[in-house]
């Protein structure tokens, strides 16, 4: 039930309002005492304040100012006897909803009050909507505690709190649209469209038309008329994803878009206005494609003005086994059972793994990985070939990069254990599975060799 307080000077006015309002159904609060207006505002928190503007200790522009100070959302309506336009402006500029002179008919007290709560409960629907976009594409769920990836998540978070044009740069997989994501769902627009673009797989005679829309016979096929996605975007925000693959002649026509903010369909005659926010990314470097004379330099400008470079997963020590739990929570499930984790060597095998496929080509090793595994751990025999037998390259980061959330003991234990599992597994690849040989080449017996392939999970 929705709760209204109601103040006036007159108990008998204060009083009328409330029986006409609660016979429709709302709860109501009434008082002639300013102080205690104060005070059920704070502690009753209403839907809505009706208001005398003529009041001897504090009049309605002053109770309207505390009340808008207390709950800015909150809509008041201003009641008086003594009517002018200048007073009306006045109310509307400080903030009041609506404006109700005295008498007034039951009827437009109903619809003062229907149509300012209308308000209220959209208002606070779209808020609700921005919390769920925040808390289903906010930065939180992208995972990493990485310097690198922070500092550009900390850019990011102030840049998406603007209007300004983003570009979103990085190698295929790093995550490029679930920034682009985060961004929207942090910004002013968050309650708005969100419409991606590929660039890259849309043919050229086709893209024109998906962006700009068409009018009905601007083309054979062309049997109506069709909303392009830049007009799909209004209010919102055109994610345009590899920006780099756009057509030469097309940039132009997005230029003016963006510049004039204005569209024409093909075929089509009128100008549409469009009010959009433009994020692109791409994993191109678009310097070199304007130096070549393959993208438009005005329009490279006009969608950098804040750039972020999202750093590849190699660049990110200690993200690698963020990420891989994340993903091992996501598909580990296997009817009543759930794999709990990974063997010490398969997790060697994924931090010193370069990821030219990035976070991208992780979650798909670890679905992989979720989906043959046999036992309660991902073994290093659940990942594919190219892990198995990588060997660490010189730029892995140092040991205390990535254990630096253990204690030493613990730090110590874990890399003696991954040691001896990445170096046995390496022995046994170079012998082509021998054990024999390999506990020869080891210097240790087949019994030890044995132990430590139990240990390890070593097949």
């Amino acid at each position: 039930m929705q709760r209204i307080l109601i103040v006036d000077d007159e108990p008998d006015m204060a009083e009328n309002c409330r029986r006409i309002l609660a016979a429709a159904a709302y709860q109501c609060f009434t008082t002639s005492d300013a102080q205690e207006a104060l005070r059920l505002l704070g502690s009753e928190h209403p839907d809505l304040l009706l208001t005398d503007l003529w009041m001897p200790e504090m009049d309605g522009m002053e109770m309207l100012r505390r009340a808008r100070a207390i709950d800015p959302r909150m809509p008041v309506v201003l009641l008086t006897a003594h009517a002018s336009l200048e007073s009306a402006v006045a109310a509307v500029k400080a903030g009041a909803f609506d404006y109700l002179a005295k008498p007034f008919s039951i009827d437009q007290l109903k619809l003062a009050v229907e149509r300012a709560l209308s308000r209220r409960r959209l208002e606070l629907e779209n808020l609700n909507l921005r919390e769920q976009l925040r808390g289903s594409f906010g930065f939180e769920n992208i995972i990493g505690r990485s310097s690198a990836l922070q500092q550009v998540l900390e850019l990011v978070r102030k840049a998406a709190r603007s209007e300004a044009n983003m570009l979103v740069l990085g190698e295929s997989g790093t995550g490029k649209e679930l920034v682009a994501r985060a961004i929207h769902a942090n910004s002013p627009r968050a309650a708005e469209p969100f419409v991606p673009v590929d660039c890259a797989s849309l043919p050229e005679n086709l893209l024109e038309s998906e962006l700009f829309g068409h009018d009905k016979g601007a083309f054979t096929g062309a049997a109506g008329a069709k909303q392009g996605l830049i007009e799909t975007a209004h209010h919102g925000t055109l994610f345009l994803d590899e920006i780099g693959e756009l057509p030469l002649a097309l940039q132009v026509k997005l230029l003016r878009a963006l510049q004039e903010r204005q569209i024409r369909r093909v075929g089509g005659t009128r100008q549409i206005d469009v009010d959009i926010r433009v994020v692109c990314a791409t994993n191109r470097d678009l310097r070199a494609l304007v130096t070549a004379g393959q993208f438009r330099e005005d329009l490279y400008y006009r969608i950098n003005v804040i750039d972020a470079v999202l750093p590849p997963l190699r660049e990110r020590p200690g993200d690698i086994e963020l990420l891989a739990m994340s993903f091992l929570r996501k598909y580990a499930r296997r009817g009543e059972a759930a794999l709990k984790g990974f063997a010490p060597a398969a997790m060697v095998a994924l931090e010193i793994y370069p990821w030219p496929g990035n976070v991208r080509e992780l979650q798909n090793v670890i679905e992989r990985a979720c989906a043959l595994a046999e036992g309660e751990m991902i073994t290093l025999a659940d990942l594919p070939a190219q892990l198995r037998t990588v060997a660490p390259p010189a730029e892995h980061p140092p040991p205390g990069e990535v254990t630096s959330r253990l204690t030493l003991k613990e730090a110590k234990e874990r890399w003696v254990g991954e040691l001896e599992a990445t170096y046995v597994a390496e022995l046994l690849r170079r012998e082509g599975g021998n054990v024999s040989q390999a506990a020869r080449k080891a210097g240790v017996d087949r019994k030890t060799l044995h132990r430590l392939l139990n240990k390890h999970n070593l097949r």
